[in-house]
C-alpha cells in the first residue's frame, strides 16, 4: 500500500518559513516515508516572497511538487465555495486538490478547511502544524 500524499496549505508554508519544529518533523517524516508532497500553485503564490528569510521554505519546496491548478480543480473549488458559503479561493483550491489526489492536508487552520470539506460531505484528513 502506498503512503498517503500530503497537500500543504499556505499556513504550512509559513510554518516552514519560520522553521516551526512540528512542521519540519512532519515534512521530514513524510519524505522519509515515501509520501508525495504537493503544494498547489496558488498556495505558493500566496506564501512566496523570495529573499533570504525564506531559505528554509526554499529547501522544503525542493521536496515538494508544485501542483498546477487545472480546470477540474478550479471548478471543484468554485463548487466548494458555493456549497460552503465561504470566499477564500485558495483554501478551496487546497481542499479540491486534496480531494483529487486523495491526500491529507497539512495546515495551521483546520477549521476553515473543514467547513469546505464538510460542505461537500468529503472526509478530509488534516494534520495541524
Amino acid at each position: 500500500m502506498s503512503a498517503v500524499a500530503l497537500v500543504y496549505d499556505a499556513g504550512a508554508l509559513l510554518a516552514a518559513e519560520r522553521s516551526d519544529r512540528k512542521f519540519l518533523v512532519t515534512h521530514k517524516t513524510a519524505l522519509l516515508g515515501g509520501r508525495h508532497v504537493f503544494v498547489p500553485a496558488p498556495v505558493l503564490a500566496q506564501a512566496w516572497r523570495g529573499g533570504a528569510r525564506q531559505a528554509v521554505l526554499a529547501k522544503v519546496l525542493k521536496g515538494c511538487e508544485v501542483h498546477p491548478t487545472d480546470e477540474d480543480v478550479a471548478r471543484q473549488a468554485g463548487v466548494l465555495l458555493g456549497l460552503s458559503g465561504t470566499a477564500d479561493a485558495v483554501d478551496a483550491v487546497v481542499v479540491a486538490t486534496a480531494m483529487k489526489l486523495t491526500a491529507t492536508v497539512v495546515t495551521s487552520d483546520p477549521k476553515d478547511l473543514r467547513v469546505l470539506s464538510d460542505a461537500a460531505a468529503f472526509h478530509l484528513g488534516l494534520v495541524e502544524v
